[in-house]
């Protein structure tokens, strides 16, 4: 119910979140806490590895969740989280943020910078790599070439 409520900005849902309940399936986090999803969607294994995943400036998933350390920890949030109501584009490694991104343009190029927070392993870069060339040619399929370069890089 508090995922909802920091998502909507809504207050007093207990009662249509109660009325609710009994359409939804319910699990428990690690803590403890009740979770609610929609009864028919497919679950992964537990196991199963999460994708890179590029996200954009205000995306839903580092905004509704009224604890976001489950997606981005407490010393990244004030990377993320500017001042003035600015939420920076990020990347998800094993379903985490790690990092924000963003596209610059010159020229005619286009290049996705992608800003780890911290070191990157091997695999994890290969994988944003070849994830951000999808994006970087997807977004801007006007320019005359595409890179994707980490911050720090040569």
């Amino acid at each position: 119910m508090q995922d909802i409520q920091a998502w909507s900005g809504l207050t007093g849902l207990k009662g249509v979140v109660a009325a609710l309940k009994p359409e939804l399936r319910r699990y428990r986090d690690e803590r403890g806490k009740e979770l609610l999803d929609l009864p028919d969607l497919p679950l992964p294994p537990a196991d199963a590895p999460a994708p890179p995943r590029f996200l954009p400036e205000y995306d839903n998933l580092v905004l509704a969740h009224a604890d976001r350390t489950r997606v981005i920890a407490a010393d990244h949030r004030p990377k993320v989280f500017l001042s003035a109501g600015r939420v920076r584009a990020t990347f998800l490694v094993d379903g985490f943020v790690h990092g924000a991104w963003r596209i610059e343009r010159a020229r005619g190029a286009a290049t996705l910078l992608i800003e780890p927070f911290a070191p990157l392993p091997d695999s994890a870069r290969d994988a944003l790599t070849a994830e951000g060339e999808r994006l970087v040619r997807f977004s801007e399929d006007g320019a005359t070439t595409h890179a994707v370069r980490f911050a720090g890089d040569a």
